[in-house]
């Protein structure tokens, strides 16, 4: 990501992406302990009231920025505009409507000319929020910190592991860590309790711009995973594949996707 471009959020727009997030965070801890017994009825809910909290704060605070949510209707305006903020209101709406699961997520990022400068996951189960902020402020620890030995374990789909993750566990022994939602499984890395989270089979730009954002921030590597960058702000926003690892397995990791598949 360009320095110049980095330097064009503010404190301010770190800081709101992580409240934002927290706040969208508490909402969904609170649906959730309601009692609404159809979790097709708790998910639906999850996915509309948390779209609608961060699509009219952003409104107020940030008017002349474009939305772009998994929950919300795309526009055009967005493509000529340089700040976007691209949301994903319930990541893992699947674990949400399954009781004691943890493993989902909300994201917020804003992305300035397509890099995704400043972003937020929330995770609300674990009372958690995770963003560039506070990175930026040594809140937490780097995720980056610290020698590694040993195979690592890989974050991976609790469902349907793709192709990519195959051939990073087969490359390198890795050990699978199954996850439910895309922020999840990233933010296990930034967490440290996964090195590697290898995805291809299919994503959007609100399943990873937080999560690249955050892992950026906090001293890891992310990227496609030919090694491309991950840009944003895209006329279409599919994004298939990403790879996000702590610097010592990039390469290895890297080395294993572009390995043929037996």
């Amino acid at each position: 990501m360009p320095a110049e471009v980095r330097a064009l959020a503010s404190d301010a727009d770190h800081q709101l992406a992580a409240e934002l997030a927290a706040h969208s965070a508490e909402l969904l801890r609170a649906l959730r302990a309601c009692g609404i017994d159809d979790p097709d009825v708790l998910r639906k809910q999850g996915d509309r009231r948390s779209h609608e909290l961060l699509a009219a704060e952003l409104a107020a605070r940030r008017p002349a920025d474009a939305v772009l949510s998994e929950e919300g209707k795309d526009s055009a305006q967005r493509l000529g505009v340089r700040r976007v903020w691209i949301i994903d209101p319930l990541d893992g709406t699947r674990e949400f409507g399954e009781p004691d699961r943890p493993d989902w997520a909300v994201h917020v990022a804003l992305v300035i000319d397509g890099f995704p400068v400043a972003g937020a996951v929330a995770l609300p189960a674990l009372h958690e929020v995770w963003s560039t902020a506070g990175a930026a402020s040594h809140d937490q620890p780097p995720a980056a910190a610290g020698p590694l030995t040993g195979p690592p374990r890989l974050a991976v789909s609790r469902t349907r592991p793709g192709p990519a993750a195959a051939q990073v566990q087969q490359a390198l022994g890795a050990e699978p860590v199954p996850l439910g939602s895309a922020g999840f499984k990233a933010l296990a890395v930034v967490r440290g309790a996964a090195e590697i989270y290898a995805h291809s089979g299919g994503q959007y730009e609100w399943d990873s711009a937080a999560p690249v954002a955050v892992a950026l921030a906090y001293g890891l590597h992310a990227s496609r995973l030919d090694g491309a960058p991950l840009t944003y702000n895209n006329p279409d926003p599919y994004l298939p594949d990403l790879l996000i690892a702590h610097p010592d397995w990039a390469r290895p990791a890297l080395d294993a996707v572009r390995l043929p598949p037996c």
